[in-house]
């Protein structure tokens, strides 16, 4: 599918991989739609993309954020031809500890957002895809989901983001089938340690423990490549189904 002058909603689009996704996009000529929590930098992104970009203020657990957000989308560009999901939280903690069990609160808020936000958006927007006329592969839409290397190589304290994540990458391939008959391709990139909020914060001896530990090469993620491989993913009609680790040959420790 090509990207000019389709319309991508993008979730978590206000940093890290969804801005640069946005930005990418924009550049190739497609119409963005950036959703994010009301208190995100997401606005501000829009606004610097210019008028081909807008801002909608949503919670992805939300059924009814989300919905009206895909209204606003269709509204101001007439239809939504991609989805890139990459909003997420990311929560550590033990099963047992000293204070006693694993918050079972934290646990559901990391899948809710994470896994459910992620079908939710998913399920919304695939509803305004089937409406859109096939391009000459018969292609109507693009999903590309964000899961990451936790989903396989889950370290201590990940049980919570390694389930979500691995809930992602499982509901890959039967989502793909499931619109395949639509038009509709999905597929999840599973994103190594990358240069994102979530790791904003690191001390430097920090950092440079994560990036001794990826082979090659040696450092930390750009979100410009994973923003590049969901272009890809959108440009080429052959992937489908499919979860693609993007990370350096990294294989995560226990921790």
């Amino acid at each position: 599918m090509e990207l000019k002058n389709a319309v991508a909603l993008i979730t978590g689009g206000g940093s890290g991989l969804g801005e640069a996704t946005a930005r990418e996009f924009a550049q190739a000529g497609a119409r963005v739609a950036i959703l994010d929590l009301p208190k995100s930098p997401g606005a501000k992104v829009a606004e610097s993309l210019g008028a081909s970009a807008l801002f909608v203020a949503a919670d992805v657990a939300s059924a009814d954020d989300v919905a009206q957000a895909v209204s606003q989308t269709v509204a101001r560009f007439g239809r939504i031809h991609v989805l890139i999901n990459c909003a997420g939280i990311g929560r550590a903690a033990r099963t047992v500890t000293k204070e006693g069990p694993h918050p079972l609160d934290l646990f559901n808020k990391v899948l809710a957002v994470n896994l459910s936000g992620t079908f939710n958006a998913i399920r919304l927007a695939a509803a305004q895809m089937v409406n859109n006329e096939p391009n000459s592969e018969g292609e109507r839409g693009v999903i590309v989901n964000t899961a990451s290397v936790a989903a396989f190589d889950g370290q201590i304290g990940q049980a919570a983001y390694s389930a979500s994540k691995g809930g992602v990458v499982a509901m890959t391939l039967p989502i793909a089938r499931d619109l395949s008959s639509r038009g509709i391709r999905v597929c999840t990139i599973a994103p190594g340690t990358f240069e994102t909020p979530m790791l904003a914060g690191l001390r430097e001896e920090n950092r440079k423990v994560l990036e001794a530990q990826i082979p090659f090469p040696s450092r930390l993620g750009r979100p410009s490549e994973y923003a590049a491989l969901a272009r890809h993913i959108v440009e080429n009609p052959m992937l489908n189904g499919e979860t693609i680790r993007l990370d350096g040959a990294l294989r995560m420790p226990p921790k």
